[in-house]
């Protein structure tokens, strides 16, 4: 990607095809479909690409048990879209992307016999909507063989386990995967860019945007044959920015995970808890060495402040111990995130519990704002294939074929499992720095290790307990358009969801080398690890944990890290 200066100078007063507004999953989806279809497009966010729901999710690929059981119960018609559509599209992003995904089994411990009938009975269903889409078949485990696998479950009255197969993602990683895919294609992109209004031409119809750079404060103007709406919860301020009698469709549902010590499970498989004291599901997962646990489900709004609270806490560790032969403690909280999960909803009264997470596309009569709406991760490349179907209807050009369901997104080209062996022979770096780079930036980690040949010190790691090295820093500023220490630690690296007290230590290396490259002030650079080292530890705060000293020595460090 080029560096932000030539994105401006590339978008600002400039003419597209399509500007699609919303640099998240679905966004970035859109955005590629339309410039792999040969329509000049544009991509804007207010904030950083996946700031928000897009890297607040359970990092799974699945159709939805839940959803099926739902489907089944209700007779509901739009839950059973949402789960074969989910299932169809699980293998494609596999497979579209081998370096930032994998194949998961998943474990439901039973206690009781009629449980394990119904849980294999439902499975079976589960894998037969998979059809060619399925990963593998659904099996029941007896009790020596579920402890085997997951040692730590509670003993008393196991009776065994049911296992299926979906699949893992960094949602982070991906979505930079399908922004750097999008402008490897010819288009452009730009965080931190928030629309602030829309012209018209004389008819009242949208024909471009008002812009604020939100790192600078200037201003421009894009114009655009079509407008995407592809914010996610904040779509109904777009719609109703472009026609403020819209009515609001968005119904928004805080999901909370935090991460834990993988020791907890000592597994490789995840286990799936198919009924939670409110009636939902919570998943338990082994992820990038941690284990990921959520997610938790209550009514929110757009304004809402997304952090991990002491309740969320107790409910999903109340769930959890539930399961475990040796209680997991608060105090073993390493990190954690929440963010809103998208609904649309048709009424005032309806529970975000019972609502589908069917996608809607809405092309509003008056101004021809196209909206996405809904949906989720495993579904964002289907829902951008259809909202660029809408587009070329609304641009009047001939409906094409989206090329995105095979093509592999920057870094999958040419990935194979041993990559990580060919960087250590290449390289002198660590076998844990080596797994690292290949799962985060695929066949381009080589990029990254090139910075080092250049500048031996940028092969340091940033803080010695994190495989994550100084290039990686550099590389995300000038390739990836990372304008804040947190778009590096918590997006870019992981560092942030893998420890908040790393994230806290990491700061001031990461804000040293960002005002080298941002050419930052002094003050400028100290302000900004401040600012990163206080939200953390309001993080840490809210959650009921200690904080930690804002020094970038590891001296006095806690070992809750």
């Amino acid at each position: 990607m080029k560096n932000r200066a030539e994105e401006l100078q590339n978008i600002a007063g400039r003419r597209f095809d399509v500007c699609v507004i919303g640099g998240g999953a679905t966004g970035a989806g859109c955005a590629l479909d339309a410039q792999l279809r040969g329509l000049r497009t544009v991509m804007l966010d207010a904030g950083d690409f996946a700031g928000a729901t897009s890297s607040a999710a359970t990092k799974i690929i699945h159709g939805g048990v839940r959803y099926l059981e739902e489907a089944i119960k209700d007779v509901d018609p739009k839950e059973y879209h949402v789960v074969v559509r989910a299932l169809h599209e699980r293998v494609r992003m596999l497979d579209n992307a081998p370096h930032l995904t994998r194949k998961l089994e998943f474990i439901v411990p039973s206690y009781s016999w009629l449980n394990v009938a119904y849980l294999d009975i439902g499975l079976k269903i589960y894998d037969w909507l998979a059809g060619a889409g399925r990963i593998s078949p659904s099996t029941f485990l007896s009790r020596e063989e579920t402890l085997k696998r997951m040692p730590t479950l509670k003993l008393e009255g196991l009776i065994g386990s049911v296992m299926y197969a979906d699949g893992q993602l960094d949602d982070a990683r991906y979505a930079m995967a399908l922004v750097q895919s999008f402008a490897e294609q010819g288009g452009n992109a730009l965080n931190y860019a928030r629309v602030t209004d829309f012209n018209r031409d004389s008819s009242g119809r949208l024909s471009g945007v008002r812009v604020t750079d939100q790192l600078t404060g200037n201003s421009f103007e894009i114009a655009a044959r079509a407008i995407v709406n592809a914010t996610g919860p904040f779509s109904d301020a777009i719609r109703q920015l472009a026609t403020p009698s819209a009515t609001k469709r968005m119904r928004l549902s805080k999901g909370a995970h935090i991460l834990l010590p993988l020791e907890i499970l000592s597994s490789e498989e995840a286990m799936l808890i198919p009924k939670t004291d409110d009636g939902r599901v919570l998943f338990a997962v082994p992820w990038l060495g941690r284990l990921l646990v959520g997610t938790t489900e209550q009514e929110v709004s757009p304004d809402d402040e997304f952090f991990v609270s002491r309740a969320d806490i107790a409910f999903m560790l109340g769930q959890l111990n539930k399961y475990l032969e040796r209680p997991a403690t608060p105090s073993q909280i390493v990190s954690g995130f929440a963010g809103a999960r998208p609904l649309v909803s048709s009424g005032e009264n309806e529970s975000t519990k019972k609502l589908a997470r069917d996608d809607v596309i809405e092309v509003d009569p008056s101004s021809g704002l196209i909206s996405i709406m809904g949906g989720k991760w495993t579904t964002h490349r289907a829902m951008a294939e259809d909202t660029i179907n809408a587009v070329q209807k609304a641009l009047g050009v001939p409906l094409t074929e989206s090329p995105t369901r095979s093509h592999v997104l920057y870094g999958g080209e040419g990935f194979s499992g041993d990559l990580w062996e060919k960087l250590m022979a290449a390289h002198p770096i660590s076998k844990e720095t080596a797994h690292h780079l290949a799962a985060k930036f695929g066949t381009a980690a080589g990029n990254v290790l090139q910075l080092t040949l250049e500048n031996r010190d940028l092969a340091q790691p940033i803080v010695p307990t994190n495989p994550a090295i100084q290039a990686e820093v550099v590389y995300c500023v000038r390739h990836e358009l990372a304008a804040t220490i947190e778009d590096v630690l918590a997006r870019r690296l992981g560092v942030q969801f893998y420890s908040w007290r790393d994230a806290i230590y990491a700061a001031p290396v990461v804000g040293s080398l960002m005002a080298q490259e941002l050419h930052w002030s002094d003050a400028e650079a100290k302000s900004a690890i401040t600012a990163y080292v206080d939200k953390i530890n309001h993080l840490l705060e809210r959650a009921g944990l200690d904080q930690e000293r804002s020094e970038g020595s590891s001296a006095g460090r806690s070992t809750a890290a």
